[in-house]
C-alpha cells in the first residue's frame, strides 16, 4: 500500500502551489479592503488575467479533455490541485474548464457554447433547483412546452451559481410530466440570457451570492436540447456527483491554511505570562483539527482514487463530502476560538473563511442528502463495511 505521489504528481502540485503563493496570495490583503469597503473583491478582468498567466505554463482546463487543450488530469491529481487553490481565500480557479455535461453537446452547439465557455468566452451557469425542489431534484416544476420548432420556458430556478454573470444557463425542464421526472421526463436546454431569461441576485451570509432565474415564455430552439429529449434528470445528477470530491478537497486546503495560522498565532500570543499554546485547552483543538484535517484528506483521496479506477464513486464521495464539510467548519471555528477577538474581525481571513465554509455543507448535496446516500447503499447492500479492503 503506496501513499506516495509519482514525481509528475508532485511536479503538477508543487507547480499549483507556487502559483497560488506568488500570483494569488498577495491579492488577499486587497480583497479583504474591498469587501470591508462593501466592494466586489476579485475583478471579472482580474480572474481572467491570472487564468492567461497561468495558461502561459500549462495550467489550463483541469479536468478538460486534450482535443480541446486541457490538462485532462486524473481525479486524484484534481484533488490535489484544488486543495492547493483552498489556501488562498481569493476565489481563484484555474482557467480553461467547462461543465462536465457541457461535453455531451452535438458539434453545432460545441461551436455556439463548449469552445467559448472553455477559452473564457462565455460564462455558464447550472440550473436545476427550484424553490420547492432542493435536495429534491425530483420535485422540478420549471416546464418546457414543445411549440412548432422551439420550446417554451415557465417557471423560475433559485440558488444558481454564476447565474448573475452568466451568459447561457444549462436548464433542466420538465418536459413530459406524465412520465415524471425520474423516468424520462425531463429536458436539458442551452438558454442563452438574450432568449429573455433573468436573474435577481441573492444577498447571503457569504461574499457574492448567487441567483434566482426567471423564464416567462421564454423561447428555446429544438436544436438547444442538450443530450436527448428525457435525459435531463439524468445530466442533472452527472453534474451533481461530479463536484463530490472537489469540494471537500478544496475545504482541506483551507484547513491546511487556517490550522497554520492557528499553530502560529499559539506559539506567539502570550498571555498570564506564557504562550497560549502551553495550554492543555488550546492543544487539544490543534490536535483533534489536525487529526479530523488527515482523515478528510485520505477519504476525499480515496474517493478520487475511486473515479480514476472507473468504479462508482458515488458512496465514497458521499462520505467525503459529509466528512469533509463538517471538518473545515469545526476546524475553523477552533482556529477562530484560538485568535480570540482578532479572529472575529475582519481584518484576518478567518472570519470570512467562518462564513464560506457554511456553504458547504449545504449546496451541491447537504449533509441530511449524504447521509441518506450513504444509509441506503449499507441498507439495500449496495456497499460492503470495509468492502474496498476485500
Amino acid at each position: 500500500m503506496d501513499f506516495s505521489l509519482s514525481d509528475e504528481e508532485r511536479a503538477i502540485r508543487d507547480t499549483a502551489r507556487a502559483f497560488i503563493r506568488k500570483e494569488v496570495v498577495p491579492l488577499e490583503a486587497e480583497l479583504l479592503r474591498r469587501e470591508r469597503a462593501h466592494q466586489p473583491g476579485l475583478r471579472r478582468d482580474e480572474l481572467r488575467e491570472l487564468q492567461a498567466r497561468a495558461r502561459a505554463f500549462g495550467f489550463w482546463g483541469l479536468a478538460t479533455p486534450a482535443e480541446y487543450g486541457g490538462m485532462d488530469l486524473p481525479a486524484v491529481l484534481q484533488s490535489l490541485v484544488w486543495t492547493e487553490i483552498g489556501h488562498t481565500l481569493v476565489p481563484f480557479r484555474f482557467g480553461g474548464e467547462a461543465d462536465n455535461i457541457l461535453f455531451y453537446a452535438d458539434a453545432a452547439q460545441r461551436e455556439e457554447f463548449l469552445v467559448p465557455t472553455i477559452e473564457g468566452q462565455r460564462i455558464s451557469c447550472f440550473a436545476i433547483t427550484e424553490p420547492g425542489a432542493g435536495s429534491d431534484a425530483a420535485n422540478i416544476k420549471l416546464s418546457a412546452r414543445r411549440d412548432g420548432d422551439d420550446w417554451v420556458l415557465n417557471g423560475e430556478k433559485t440558488f444558481i451559481t454564476n447565474g448573475n454573470d452568466a451568459d447561457f444557463a444549462i436548464v433542466v425542464a420538465v418536459t413530459d410530466r406524465d412520465k415524471g421526472v425520474r423516468g424520462g421526463g425531463t429536458t436539458a436546454f442551452l438558454v442563452d440570457r438574450a432568449m429573455g431569461w433573468r436573474s435577481e441576485f441573492i444577498a447571503t451570509m457569504g461574499e457574492g451570492g448567487p441567483a434566482s432565474l426567471v423564464f416567462e415564455d421564454v423561447r428555446v430552439p429544438h436544436r438547444n436540447i442538450l443530450g436527448e429529449v428525457g435525459q435531463g434528470f439524468e445530466l442533472g445528477m452527472k453534474w451533481i456527483g461530479k463536484g463530490r470530491y472537489i469540494i471537500p478537497s478544496h475545504a482541506v486546503g483551507i484547513g491546511e491554511r487556517a490550522l497554520r495560522m492557528a499553530v502560529d498565532y499559539a506559539g506567539t500570543r502570550e498571555t498570564f505570562g506564557k504562550k497560549i499554546g502551553e495550554n492543555q485547552a488550546i492543544q487539544w483543538m490543534l490536535a483533534d483539527a489536525e487529526t479530523e484535517l488527515e482523515a478528510a484528506r485520505w477519504l476525499i483521496l480515496r474517493a478520487a482514487w475511486t473515479v480514476d479506477q472507473g468504479l462508482d464513486a458515488r458512496h465514497a464521495s458521499s462520505m467525503a463530502k459529509l466528512y469533509g464539510a463538517a471538518m473545515i467548519n469545526k476546524l475553523v471555528d477552533r482556529v477562530m476560538q484560538i485568535h480570540g477577538g482578532m479572529g472575529y474581525t475582519r481584518e484576518l481571513p478567518i472570519e470570512r473563511w467562518y462564513r464560506q465554509v457554511r456553504l458547504l455543507r449545504i449546496y451541491e448535496g447537504t449533509d441530511e442528502m449524504q447521509r441518506l446516500i450513504i444509509a441506503r447503499d449499507l441498507l439495500r447492500g449496495y456497499t460492503k463495511i470495509g468492502g474496498h479492503l476485500a
